[in-house]
């Protein structure tokens, strides 16, 4: 074993590090999660082949088709981490990544599947099985070997498709044929339904190998245009301008995905328009254990563009000697005749190779300038390596060689010829809008998204590409490429599974005392300071600087300019998530517990609890969760936020229950439920809120508590007003009060008497509703003044002075509601919380509704809205925007009145307000009448009224009947029958609930049309 700060080995029997003296911790084997793609293969009716043989001879039959599985995995990477007896598991991508894992295990099955052919045993037949996705990966350590096993659902999908494949065929799943489409061919089986999968599954057959270049499957996915490179490409300009006097040498270096093949290609293209010669080539992946590889792609290129010589057709090798020219041959498999070749030594052999290659690449510079293109030097096999090397110094006028590598390939060779190197660096800012606004379109729309993909990518091409394919995929972007629309928000832009392996390629290069700390900042999120790395990090001071130094140099952790300090931030957010997603769930939970118990000794972030509770659930501390939630929830309600608040107190209930269960705990989560209300209430989230009362009281009545059993029913009371039916409403909150009542606890006693006036308001008992609020408007104005748990008595008190001056608006009492407002104000004004400001400005437009001065109303009111929806409290949007609408109305602003009374109507449908619907959609139908639609004003009033009655909203019933008389025309005995019966009903119900200024409009009204008239029974 090693130790975590110095790496040196210790002896499992020690206690310390001999040479850094740090404490050994001991742990399980190492483990780490990996996106990978897994091999199952196996012999098809291994059982039949063996029935009936002795061991060793079973062995004997088998070993053949094992030993070509082996060799087939081996040559393109992979790893055999399990023999199975007939068959074997092997895994691609790891323990070090590897982004073309997925290629490479589909050209090793089908390697694979040759390699057993060729045995000439027409019974020893295989079937081959392959996934892409995460898996745990980890060593298992034995006294005589390591074996290196992989965990998780991924592999039994690999070995479900091995069992479903026929013989000698290669299933394949839509993970893996993504990942590979393009460098494999693949035929879609449709859905197959596999053991142990619920619903079929899509199911690919590989059908051979593509004949496509890795650049041409990247230019045939590519849907950006190419944009800046200015700099790079005034140096590569510079570089072709001096191949006149000699040859040039450019290395385009950068990582994965940073646009090096799409500049060279660019700029050769170029070339080739001003008369230059192209010959381009790639090392490929799949054939880096392959000698000469590279070089016969290459030669083949140079062969070819000989063959389309200006002055004719000039073939290079005859102006070879015939060594040389075997030496081409050899390369390119072609028949040799020259018997000298055979007597050759490998290195003479090797040498006639490079001199031959040399030869042709001068040969063609001679007769016409050219670009030599030789892309991804990182995979070259080693025997085209030596030949490039020489190549890339030759001291040729005429030529540009043009190279691209990543950083951990650059060739050992490249400074000995002199190359240039241009290091590619992202795009800045500019280039990557505008090479988004190419792929989404010109749309001010998607701006904000456009900024969010480049934070999220560091503006890094490929991955802006990839990121908007899968948005596109997913269906959240619609259209066509250049004109997308976005359909829905979007919480996380995640990581692409094409790029997930580039990503873990680089972290793969870092050291595993850098990997622990990038994971310890991975961790601490997107932005850490270097102090706190040093408090978490296990290594000592010189080590951790050190780590930072190399993180910072490999642009993955950056040491960034900030006014709070010496800060660190991920050069982007993929890096991060990458990151976090390698650890296991056992190392994330200690590192999260690590840095919560730092963070809570540090007496300057107690009042971060957001920080502490994000910290807290991800280490799995479920009491501590649960107090960091409710202590963030709290400060998010203090400050008005609060859809953020109703998060928290859900992930503080959630976290609570986790914990034993015991009646204390009972207790804190029927008070947690209490206090969680308001956030609910406030944002609008009407049936969670009625949720949180009747979780409540069944927890309650488990542990025979009567008073929290009373809060609960109270809350569940006040929740009825909004969601359900006044009749309902008001039975309940009755009940409510006559526990309240002998209880005793005036604070819950007040919130039920509360809840009762407006239910009884709800129902159009106007007197009842005034009696009652007015007895807890009483006790809270006074020097007792008491409320629950979860609120003030200054809240309550303005809630009861919005509720008594609605009543006395509705009955015509103005200058007793204009004093209830006055209070309502200054309470309002003194908190100066958001959500009073709103409540205050919903009465009060109320009642300058009431007493007729519209413009006045929707001033007040036009304020509470854009207060109510800049901070999210969506209780209250749906009835002042109705009342705004209302005002408009009465102003004769008609257009403006539908618009506003329609959106009223839609939000209140989603919040889940019933009274809100029933008013926004009778007032809207008045504005629909005065815009000229009548027929659909007098459905809406004729579905508002029955909906009304059915429900017992009498007083919205009264207002109803009373708009059907308004917009229904006098035009026949039939119609003015009507306008007379709902004038008349709505008389009576008004009457009865004492609202009188809506008795007295329809009085009068009454009298005008029997004026007109002779009254028709």
């Amino acid at each position: 074993m090693h130790c975590v700060a110095c790496q040196a080995t210790i002896d499992p029997s020690d206690s310390w590090c001999a040479k850094c003296g740090l404490a050994v911790r001991r742990s399980d084997p190492d483990s780490e999660r990996r996106f990978v793609t897994i091999l199952r293969a196996d012999v098809v009716d291994s059982t039949g082949l063996v029935a009936e043989l002795e061991p060793e001879e079973a062995i004997s039959r088998l070993e053949p088709a094992l030993a070509a599985m082996r060799g087939a995995v081996r040559q393109f990477g992979g790893i055999v981490s399990k023999e199975l007896g007939d068959g074997i598991a092997a895994v691609f991508g790891a323990p070090i990544a590897d982004d073309n894992h997925a290629p490479l295990a589909c050209h090793a099955a089908l390697e694979l599947v040759r390699r057993v052919g060729s045995l000439g045993d027409s019974s020893l037949q295989v079937r081959v099985g392959l996934h892409s996705g995460h898996v745990v990966a980890y060593m298992v350590a034995s006294e005589f070997s390591k074996v290196y096993e992989i965990g998780g659902a991924a592999q039994h999908l690999a070995a479900r498709l091995e069992s479903a494949a026929e013989a000698n065929q290669i299933y394949v799943s839509e993970a893996c044929q993504k990942l590979a489409d393009g460098h494999v061919r693949f035929e879609f089986l449709g859905g197959r339904t596999l053991r142990g999968f619920n619903q079929p599954l899509p199911v690919y057959r590989i059908v051979g190998a593509s004949d496509l270049s890795s650049w041409r499957v990247r230019r045939a996915r590519s849907v950006s245009r190419f944009v800046d490179r200015v700099t790079e490409r005034a140096l590569l300009s510079r570089a072709a301008g001096s191949v006149g006097a000699s040859r040039q040498t450019v290395l385009l270096l950068g990582d994965a995905g940073i646009g090096k093949s799409r500049l060279a290609h660019e700029f050769a293209q170029e070339r080739k328009a001003d008369g230059w010669r192209l010959v381009d080539a790639e090392c490929s992946p799949n054939l880096q254990g392959a000698p000469f590889s590279t070089l016969k792609r290459l030669l083949l290129s140079l062969l070819e563009a000989a063959g389309k010589d200006p002055d004719g057709f000039w073939d290079p090798r005859s102006d070879l000697p015939p060594i040389q020219q075997s030496a081409l041959d050899a390369v390119l498999d072609l028949p040799i005749s020259e018997p000298e070749w055979n007597e050759l030594e490998p290195h003479a052999r090797g040498r006639a190779i490079s001199d031959a290659s040399c030869a042709v690449v001068e040969g063609l510079a001679r007769r016409q300038r050219a670009v030599l293109l030789l892309e991804d030097l990182h995979w070259i096999d080693r025997a085209s390596d030596t030949v490039v090397a020489a190549i890339a110094s030759l001291q040729a006028p005429g030529l540009l060689v043009l190279l691209t590598s990543r950083p951990n390939g650059m060739p050992v060779w490249i400074a000995r010829c002199r190359a240039e190197i241009v290091a590619m660096r992202p795009l800045d800012d500019d280039s990557g809008l505008a090479m988004l606004a190419d792929m989404l379109g010109p749309s001010t729309a998607n701006d904000d998204l456009k900024n969010r993909i480049i934070s999220h990518t560091a503006n890094v091409p490929l991955f802006i590409e990839e990121v908007c394919r899968g948005l596109r995929d997913s269906g959240t972007l619609r259209g066509q490429w250049g004109d997308l629309a976005l359909m829905r928000p979007i919480d996380e832009l995640g990581i692409p599974s094409s790029i997930q392996g580039v990503i873990a390629a680089r972290l793969d290069r870092v050291s595993r005392q850098e990997r622990s700390v990038l994971q310890i900042a991975a961790a601490l999120g997107p932005r850490s300071s270097v102090a706190m790395l040093r408090k978490l990090v296990e290594f000592p001071v010189g080590s951790v600087e050190d780590c930072l130094a190399a993180l910072d140099r490999a642009e993955l952790l950056v040491r960034i300019d900030s006014e709070l300090g010496d800060e660190l931030e991920f050069r982007h957010e993929m890096v991060r998530q990458v990151t976090y997603d390698s650890m296991v769930e056992k190392v994330r939970e200690e590192i999260h517990a690590r840095i919560l118990g730092t963070l809570e000794s540090d007496e300057t972030r107690a009042d971060e609890p957001d920080t502490l509770c994000y910290h807290a659930v991800r280490a799995k501390d479920w009491h501590k969760a649960f107090v960091h939630g409710r202590s963030a929830g709290r400060k998010c309600l203090s400050r008005s936020a609060f859809a953020d608040a109703a998060n928290y107190f859900e992930i503080a209930m959630g976290s609570l229950d986790k914990t034993p269960m015991r009646v204390p705990r009972e207790a804190d989560a029927i008070d947690l439920r209490m206090e969680a209300r308001s956030a609910f209430i406030a944002s609008g989230q009407v049936a969670e809120w009625l949720d949180l009362g009747k979780e409540a009281e069944r927890r309650a009545d488990a542990i025979d508590d009567i008073g929290r059993k009373v809060a609960a029913m109270t809350v569940r009371a006040g929740a009825k007003n909004f969601y359900g039916a006044p009749v309902e409403a008001v039975a309940v909150n009755e009940e409510v009060v006559r526990l309240a009542e002998g209880w005793g606890n005036l604070g819950w006693l007040n919130l039920a008497r509360y809840g009762l006036g407006q239910a009884y308001f709800l129902a159009g008992r106007y007197h009842e509703a005034e009696r009652t609020v007015a007895l807890a408007h009483a006790q809270l104005a006074g020097p007792e003044a008491s409320a629950p748990i979860g609120t003030t008595p200054r809240y309550l008190l303005l809630l009861c002075c919005m509720m008594k001056s609605f009543t006395h608006t509705v009955m015509g009492e103005f200058d007793a509601a204009e004093q209830l407002q006055r209070e309502a104000a200054a309470i309002a004004a003194e908190t100066n919380r958001p959500y009073d400001l709103a409540g205050a400005a919903y009465s009060g437009g109320w009642l300058m509704l009431g007493r007729g001065d519209a413009a006045a109303a929707a001033a007040i009111l036009e304020d509470g809205f854009v207060l109510a929806q800049k901070h999210g409290i969506r209780l209250f949007v749906p009835v002042l925007a109705c009342h705004l609408g209302m005002a408009y109305l009465e102003q004769g602003l008609f257009d403006r009145a539908r618009g506003v009374l329609a959106e009223a109507r839609e939000e209140a449908k989603a919040v889940g307000y019933t009274s809100a619907v029933l008013r926004s959609s009778i007032y809207l139908a008045l504005a629909t009448c005065r815009l000229g639609d009548v027929r659909a004003a007098q459905n809406m009033l004729r579905e508002a009224r029955n909906t009304a009655r059915q429900q017992g909203f009498s007083g919205l019933e009264a207002e109803a009947l009373f708009g059907e008389a308004v917009v229904t025309p006098a035009s026949s005995a039939e119609s003015r029958a009507a306008i007379l019966a709902s004038l008349r009903a709505a008389i009576g119900i008004a009457s009865e609930s004492g609202a009188r200024p809506l008795q007295r409009k329809a009085e009068a009204m009454l009298t005008e049309v029997l004026g007109q008239g002779s009254e028709l029974i």
